[in-house]
């Protein structure tokens, strides 16, 4: 997982997982924590994730509310945004663009 960016805008590549979770969250609570305004999350370079780096992005957002702040996904990739949809997270995030009803109900689709 690669991080770059700073206080304002950050691109995630890689897999945000287990293994790279402690990491993720010690450079996102960084950047939330030293800027003001929006934080976005390009994901377009993000090739996967899993339940402990959602939860990452999860934590980063409660903070970046605590500090007055917002989260924003930008470019999220198709499979991520049909696990948001699943577990109806797409609901909660700031998702730049965001998905419609309609795109919603079809990434939900077998």
């Amino acid at each position: 997982m690669q991080i770059r960016g700073d206080h304002a805008e950050l691109a995630v590549g890689g897999r945000l997982d287990v293994r790279s979770a402690a990491d993720a969250r010690t450079v996102l609570h960084s950047a939330v924590d030293s800027g003001d305004g929006d934080l976005v999350l390009d994901l377009a370079g993000l090739d996967s994730w899993d339940a402990t780096g959602l939860g990452v992005i999860m934590g980063a957002h409660r903070r970046a509310g605590r500090c007055g702040r917002r989260l924003v996904l930008r470019d999220v990739p198709p499979q991520m945004q049909r696990l948001l949809v699943a577990t109806r997270l797409h609901r909660i995030l700031a998702i730049e663009g965001g998905l419609t009803a309609s795109e919603a109900q079809i990434l939900t689709k077998p």
